[in-house]
């Protein structure tokens, strides 16, 4: 699907947001010394890829979908991004369980998909959402 230009390098992240999520999940089933380093990896790039991803979409995105009447769905947004801040948080915790690093996986993707079929959508339905950008 082509992407308005304002959205593009956002969607592009997003592939990369997938497929950390499918080795996460891969390296969760696994366990063990895999889970481990996947959840290493995962937590480092939430910090170096995710979470400034997260801060571009709430710094201007967000604000303009809000101004254009699509609060439920800036909400949501905002609600998968603390949801995935708290597991990122948890993935490094002591005696993390695999599990933790399959829900950051399973909600990461979710979270993506959530974007990239209804939000990213509606900001193109809303030209003023990405004038400027």
């Amino acid at each position: 699907m082509k992407r308005a230009a304002a959205l593009v390098g956002l969607s592009r992240e997003h592939h990369t947001a997938l497929s950390l999520a499918q080795r996460a999940r891969r390296a969760a089933a696994e366990g063990g010394a895999a889970a481990a380093a996947m959840a290493a990896t995962a937590s480092s790039c939430f910090q170096t890829e995710l979470k400034p991803h997260f801060d571009e979409e709430e710094a201007w995105l967000l604000p303009a979908l809000e101004r254009a009447g699509e609060a439920a769905l800036v909400a949501r947004t905002l609600a998968d991004h603390a949801g995935l801040t708290a597991l990122a948080g948890r993935l490094l915790a002591p005696g993390a369980e695999p599990g933790t690093l399959r829900a950051f996986a399973d909600s990461l993707i979710e979270h993506v998909r959530f974007e990239e079929r209804e939000l990213f959508p509606a900001a193109e339905r809303h030209p003023a959402c990405l004038a400027g950008r």
